[in-house]
């Protein structure tokens, strides 16, 4: 059973290993591949692409993700800030409504709209309500804060090197002295 696992295991390395090596390859016949010449293209390292994806995300959410080429963040982006922004907005109208009512009743008016409501009733009502709108600000607050985390951090993983420089491949030969399976992982780094 657990040569059986581990099999499993090495093998879901091997496949997603090697799938994800031939996204970027070229068919050839093995006639063709002596011919072919491997030329490596890398982008110069911009150090200030970071800061400067931070900054535009700062000024302008999702600017950030703009400038990083990442624009199915950019409606994410702007729905969570939207969303929080409505929550917010909607639970201070609850919460203006709940003070208004309270005040009146303090005054000695019974004509608010919450008549048949006791009074404690409209105090923890209103302070759930300002409960409610402190948090749809956090989290408004929060996702303008990941927004820029998120810009600086995708500039830094924009310039990593991933290259072919690093391979790990798994090897699994059979013993026949034993008759049992002998699996490894091989861990390859090239210096250019």
């Amino acid at each position: 059973m657990k040569d059986k696992f581990t099999a499993i295991i090495i093998f879901s390395f091997t496949f997603f290993g090697l799938w994800a090596q031939e996204q970027d390859s070229i068919a050839l016949s093995p006639s063709e591949t002596k011919f072919v010449i491997e030329e490596v293209v890398k982008q110069e390292y911009d150090p200030l692409a970071p800061s400067r994806a931070a900054f535009y995300s700062a000024v302008v959410p999702g600017l950030g993700q703009f400038y990083n080429k990442r624009y199915w963040k950019i409606p994410l982006v702007y729905g969570g800030i939207a969303a929080s922004l409505y929550f917010y907005i909607d639970n201070n109208n609850d919460y203006h409504r709940f003070r208004d009512a309270y005040k009146r009743r303090l005054a000695g008016y019974d004509d608010d709209e919450f008549q048949g409501i006791a009074t404690e009733t409209l105090i923890r009502a209103q302070t759930t309500a300002r409960r409610n709108k402190d948090t749809s600000l956090a989290i408004a607050i929060g996702i303008y804060l990941v927004n820029i985390i998120d810009a600086n951090v995708d500039a830094h993983l924009k310039q990593f090197n991933v290259s072919d420089d690093l391979t790990l491949k798994p090897n699994v030969d059979y013993n026949p002295m034993n008759a049992s399976n002998n699996y490894s992982l091989s861990l390859t780094y090239r210096f250019n």
